[in-house]
């Protein structure tokens, strides 16, 4: 495996192999890989010719008051396992280089990017829109493998992909847990084994939410007061928000119809993590 720093070594790699009809699997990621980043790398492998992983800590999507200078980070045992899941090459830039002085482009979803997390973090979804557009530029990927656990930005990533005609292919892989439902987050990093324990909560209203609507039960927020009433019982446990909506326009919804998209952001201790599931009603 190939560790590329620079943006136009990096850039003249992926035109070199799209000249030669090479498809790139791509998957962007901020580090500290799990084994929720392992999966996507290996889907990239089963649809691509070459394999391309990016590490990017990236600040124009952390708010001022948020973790960045202390998001977990080890690069060394990430290319160990880049390594060891057949990587081919491994894209970590400096933030200088992607950001140098006078950057003042950014680009943005309206609308999608305003609710769920983005509400809660504002700023947030422009820039992880910013920073994959410039990637996507980067790398020109065929296939671009994305986590289901992080549902409203691969949304929003899809959207920005449709509306400004990329050539990329938006795959969604499935949320990788931990044997609890614990969705597996570098995040997860933060928690004491008191927190850890409480953190199940997220998965277990998610389910109790799957087990209403498979009862029959339609009434959106009846849904929701139940989902609140199980992690308000637990005492680590804040909610940031609980969401119910559509899987494609992330329309808030009254009524259980068709495919819903189950969300929350739940604050355990001083860490927010998020979850989702999606329910065919």
């Amino acid at each position: 495996m190939d560790i590329i720093s620079r943006i136009n070594r990096m850039k003249e790699i992926s035109k070199e192999a799209r000249g030669k009809g090479k498809k790139i699997g791509f998957v962007p990621t901020m580090g500290f890989l799990h084994e929720g980043h392992l999966s996507l790398f290996r889907r990239a492998r089963e649809l691509s010719d070459i394999t391309i992983a990016s590490i990017f800590v990236n600040p124009a999507q952390f708010g001022p008051a948020e973790d960045f200078d202390k998001y977990p980070r080890d690069l060394a045992r990430d290319v160990d396992l880049t390594v060891a899941e057949g990587v081919d090459y491994l894209f970590t830039p400096a933030v200088e280089e992607v950001y140098p002085e006078g950057y003042f482009t950014y680009v943005e979803v309206k609308r999608l990017s305003d609710t769920m997390c983005g509400r809660s973090r504002p700023g947030h979804f422009r820039g992880v829109t910013t920073i994959v557009l410039k990637l996507f530029n980067i790398v020109l990927p065929s296939f671009a493998i994305l986590g289901q656990k992080d549902a409203q930005q691969a949304i929003i990533i899809k959207k920005m992909v449709k509306d400004l005609n990329m050539n990329v292919e938006i795959v969604v892989a499935p949320t990788v847990r931990h044997e609890d439902g614990l969705a597996m987050s570098s995040r997860n990093y933060y928690l004491s084994m008191e927190e850890r324990k409480a953190a199940t909560i997220l998965y277990r209203s998610l389910i109790e939410a799957q087990r209403l609507i498979n009862d029959g039960e339609k009434d959106a927020e009846a849904i929701e007061i139940g989902m609140r009433k199980l992690i308000e019982d637990e005492p680590l446990a804040r909610i940031d928000y609980i969401s119910i909506t559509d899987t494609a326009q992330l329309e808030h919804l009254s009524k259980i119809s068709g495919e819903v998209l189950i969300a929350l952001a739940v604050f355990i201790g001083n860490t927010r993590l998020i979850d989702n599931i999606i329910v065919n009603a």
